[in-house]
């Protein structure tokens, strides 16, 4: 396969609507950026004000960047309980949570509402161990959460969590029953409709190549401006080319393959539902089955951007196909015969703790920016829509005042050493893990350096050493 995932392949063709930007444009508020964050935003916006003239202005088309192209988990941020614990508070923390939760739900809704096939499917999260010494690194982030008085996972039996995820190669696991899965480029593709009927002016195919700070910010394209009374940066992975959150993330790849459809091979296996599923590594493995009968499998941790810079190594058919096919077959030998044609890659947009941040640009309160989803991006998106909207409008909320809008949480090394010592963790994780699945355990530098690397999707690194009771 070449050019794009399977998911944009599968998504009809964009209809009209959208136009590039020449010329200069006058408007409220000018979101940059077609992906999930930027589309909610622009949204958002209109449900507040209906008549708020808003300008998108995206790159290429609105989902073709990472939104597009994700394993399409719809995932809450309880898995990150401890941390925004830590960062926030109890109370605080809980919230986070729970309006996480509820953005998985909206999101259904809305898409029952709008008219939008996104092939949403509540069938939850399996959370599971892979190798021996996987087994209970949730048992912290469980601890965490009875001490803050919710229970968002299930603790299964061994057998059960074999069960549902169709594969004996899932030795353990907890179960979160409200998490769901969606097609990403249909969600994406159903919620530019949705902007445009809101009289949103789509601009694509006008990368911006400049924001002017000025009294009233203006976002430059190479054939036209946007001039607004608020911007809103909702950039993902390019966010490094803003110089205040250059260290504030690291752009790593995650690559999927898919198989053939093979609905009655895959019936056979046990995937019977559209179940996420991921393992407890750091180079996390994860999966599920598609409305037509696919495995789309998934693993990250990949190529690191020098500099931040989201270029070619970034796009089309994965480098890694060959090594995620393995661990897909790994865990479903009985599937030896189904073909696996089809590969993409897709850039991440990793913060230090794991969760995404948002905030004024240089203290300004007309720019705003939202950054940092870490692999876990469709659900939390829909939060950051609301968050930017009540930040881009200056409104005194629930919303602008949530704890994630404190900006960055610690930063990166400058480069060469973040690129430099990036390369260098990832191989140590990689080591590490090889040797776990092996039966055997890593030396202490490579254990060391590998709890260096930046969590993602599944938190591990300071809980690593916690073991099922």
């Amino acid at each position: 396969m070449t050019g794009q995932s399977l998911w944009l392949d599968e998504a009809p063709p964009l209809a009209g609507g959208a136009q590039r930007l020449e010329g200069t444009v006058q408007a409220d508020v000018c979101v940059v950026g077609g992906g999930f964050t930027g589309l909610w935003t622009a949204i958002r916006l209109k449900e507040l004000e209906p008549s708020l003239d808003v300008a998108l202005v995206e790159a290429e088309t609105c989902g073709s960047g990472a939104s597009g192209r994700n394993g399409g988990f719809v995932l809450s941020l309880w898995a990150k309980i401890a941390t925004l614990k830590k960062l926030y508070g109890t109370e605080e923390a809980v919230r986070i949570g729970q309006a996480s939760t509820a953005a998985v739900a909206e999101i259904g809704m809305y898409c029952e509402q709008r008219g939008i096939d996104a092939h949403y499917r509540a069938d939850g999260w399996l959370w599971t161990a892979t190798s021996e010494p996987q087994i209970g690194l949730w048992n912290a982030t469980l601890a965490t959460a009875r001490a803050c008085g919710v229970a968002p996972f299930t603790k299964l039996e061994p057998e059960e969590v074999a069960r549902r995820a169709g594969s004996s190669a899932q030795l353990a696991g907890v179960f979160e029953p409200t998490a769901a899965t969606v097609q990403p480029a249909l969600l994406a593709h159903g919620l530019r409709r949705v902007v445009l009927e809101a009289g949103v002016q789509v601009f694509e195919c006008s990368p911006m190549v400049a924001l002017k700070r000025s009294p009233r910010p203006v976002v430059r394209t190479a054939n036209g401006a946007v001039s607004s009374r608020s911007v809103v940066l909702a950039l993902n992975a390019w966010s490094t080319r803003i110089r205040e959150l250059r260290r504030a993330v690291v752009v790593v790849s995650s690559d999927i393959v898919a198989t053939e459809p093979a609905p009655e091979a895959l019936e056979g296996a046990g995937l019977r539902d559209g179940v996420a599923i991921s393992d407890s590594r750091m180079l996390v493995n994860y999966w599920r089955a598609t409305l037509d009968g696919r495995i789309a499998f998934g693993k990250g941790g990949g190529a690191l951007a020098f500099r931040g810079r989201v270029g070619r190594r970034f796009e089309g058919s994965s480098p890694r196909a060959p090594e995620t096919t393995a661990s897909l077959r790994a865990f479903y030998p009985t599937l030896e015969e189904v073909a696996v044609p089809l590969s993409w890659t897709g850039p991440i947009d990793r913060s230090a703790t794991g969760l995404p941040f948002f905030g004024r640009l240089g203290g300004r309160a007309d720019i705003v920016y939202g950054v940092g989803y870490s692999g876990n991006g469709v659900g939390p998106s829909f939060l950051g829509g609301r968050v930017l909207a009540s930040l881009a409008l200056g409104r005194q909320d629930e919303w602008s005042s949530i704890g994630l809008t404190a900006g960055p949480v610690g930063a990166f090394p400058p480069e060469p050493v973040r690129y430099l010592g990036g390369r260098l963790v990832r191989r140590a994780v990689a080591a590490k893990e090889h040797a776990e699945d092996a039966g055997a355990r890593a030396g202490y530098v490579t254990r060391r350096l590998a709890s260096l690397a930046p969590t993602g999707l599944v938190p591990v690194g300071e809980n690593a050493e916690e073991k099922e009771e």
